[in-house]
């Protein structure tokens, strides 16, 4: 079923009832299927009757659940995969070989970096990292004919905007593909391929199961590149999503607009609330007006998301010992890497996400010891903002 409304796609978008009309969705909790006969089976294999075969391949749940990812982010197919990481892999080991190059901005999630500037290089495949910000340095680097661009925006933990429109036209040109990690804006807030993306991928981890569950990723495509490109890589290599892991992320989609509206009703609060202490230096976030890429935010998102970062104060030299001690006061935030949580959540970067680049590399990220980022729930916001302010007090002062 297609539904104009993405509210109600997030609801009902590609049920599919069993034989029982159970009201919610069917979780099929199976390795395997059965056939009538030898010559089904025997056609199956060959592609010649499209049914389930094996959940490696194909499930039925695993197929709502990527029906409905389709329909959310306006693409024609989805494939979903057992991470977010996995599903970062998948795309470039399914459609890169030896002597390819990728165009990269440098802002990445720590994982990613290390697969991108890592691995890909063992399998000769040749890597140029740019400032994702700057529209001239996208435009150099491309001029060399390119196979993949990749790209988060906004970045993890700096929230650095990457121009999707103008980046997907010189990517374009150079014959690459345009992949977008939309993680920290997710679906409700940017849809990357309304700017030119070809490819969005998703740790579904993080806002769409949004309570602390399990692990889940997406890709996001036209149906020509999942069929030919992704399908074959994922049912021979075996990065598939779990049935129960693909039931639970359709049961977070429900309520993801809900979750999303109010945690950015929060996190404005907050930014509110750090904006006037004086024991912040620095915030980072996409619709703060003071953002140097506010205006660039607004054209390509429609709110400015669940995470803030920011650096604390420090009369000496950058050093992790103030995070730290500002982390080891809160009493309701939880210190932990994970975001898009129901539940405040809270990290060092430089010394947990980010901690394999080199220290030049953090300096080029904007990465140091006295910055954290926020991950922000639902709780009460006075009392997040009075757990902030409680543990900033009792850092800073005796």
């Amino acid at each position: 079923m297609k539904n104009k409304n993405n509210l109600t796609n997030l609801i009902r978008g590609g049920i599919q009832r069993s034989n029982f009309s159970e009201t919610s969705e069917s979780l099929f909790l199976t390795s395997g299927f059965v056939y009538k006969t030898a010559e089904e089976a025997e056609k199956s294999f060959k592609e010649e009757k499209e049914r389930f075969m094996y959940s490696r391949f194909g499930n039925p749940t695993v197929d709502t659940f990527q029906k409905r990812m389709a329909l959310l982010e306006g693409a024609e197919a989805c494939w979903a995969t057992s991470s977010g990481m996995s599903a970062l892999f998948t795309i470039l080991m399914s459609y890169l070989k030896k002597g390819d190059r990728v165009v990269s901005s440098r802002a990445l999630f720590g994982s990613c970096h290390f697969v991108i500037t890592e691995i890909l290089p063992r399998f000769g495949i040749e890597i140029k990292l740019v400032d994702g910000t700057n529209i001239n340095q996208w435009e150099s680097a491309l001029k060399k004919k390119t196979k993949i661009v990749f790209f988060e925006t906004p970045s993890n933990p700096c929230l650095e905007i990457v121009d999707i429109k103008n980046v997907s036209k010189l990517a374009h040109k150079s014959g690459a593909k345009v992949v977008v990690d939309n993680v920290f804006a997710t679906p409700i807030l940017q849809r990357p391929l309304e700017f030119g993306a070809d490819i969005i991928m998703y740790s579904a981890t993080k806002h769409i199961d949004g309570q602390g569950r399990v692990l889940g990723g997406t890709i996001l495509s036209d149906e020509k590149f999942c069929k030919n490109v992704i399908k074959p890589f994922i049912r021979n290599t075996g990065p598939s999503i779990s049935p129960f892991n693909a039931w639970v992320l359709l049961k977070g989609l429900e309520t993801l607009d809900l979750r999303i509206k109010k945690q950015v009703e929060n996190t404005k609060e907050i930014l509110k609330f750090l904006k006037k202490n004086e024991y912040v230096d620095k915030i980072y976030y996409p619709f703060d007006e003071n953002f140097p890429q506010y205006e660039l935010a607004k054209k390509q998102m429609k709110d400015g998301g669940t995470i803030i970062s920011f650096e604390l104060t420090s009369k000496k030299k950058l050093e992790k010992k103030t995070s730290f001690k500002f982390l080891n006061k809160l009493k309701l935030i939880d210190i932990s890497n994970n975001l898009g949580d129901s539940k405040t959540l809270i990290t060092h970067p430089c010394t947990t996400t980010h901690h394999r680049l080199s220290n030049t590399e953090k300096k080029q990220l904007g990465i140091n010891e006295n910055m954290v980022r926020l991950s922000v729930g639902l709780e009460e916001v006075n009392d997040i903002i009075e757990d902030i302010n409680s543990s900033i007090k009792k850092t800073f002062t005796k």
